[in-house]
């Protein structure tokens, strides 16, 4: 997936991400949600838009794991989605959508497809 992106967006600087949480970044009209998973030394970008509900809340869930796949728990209905590829992971058939993540020189970049 990074090999596509073509545009990175400033979100943050890593000092201003909540550790092991997430945090509702915008760019444009659109609503990301970015996760700092400091047990894993990992960052994740989603929609923060949660597929049931139709509200913008996935950057206000819990994160955790299910065995190796990092996930997040909508904080509404308690779906959980993996973290790295987007899937339901509660059965259902609805689906994320995840962006890239990078840290260069202390600044967190989210990659958008033009």
């Amino acid at each position: 997936m990074i090999e596509t992106t073509t545009n990175w967006f400033e979100a943050c600087r890593v000092e201003d991400a909540v550790q092991n949480g997430g945090v509702c970044v915008k760019c444009g009209e659109e609503q990301i949600a970015l996760f700092y998973f400091t047990r894993r030394n990992e960052w994740y970008a989603t929609q923060n838009l949660c597929p049931h509900r139709r509200q913008m809340a996935l950057s206000r869930g819990m994160i955790g794991s299910v065995g190796e796949d990092p996930k997040i728990a909508c904080p509404f209905h308690k779906k959980t989605f993996s973290l790295s590829t987007g899937e339901c992971l509660s059965g259902d058939e609805c689906a994320i959508q995840t962006y890239p993540v990078k840290v260069e020189d202390g600044l967190v970049y989210i990659g958008l497809q033009n």
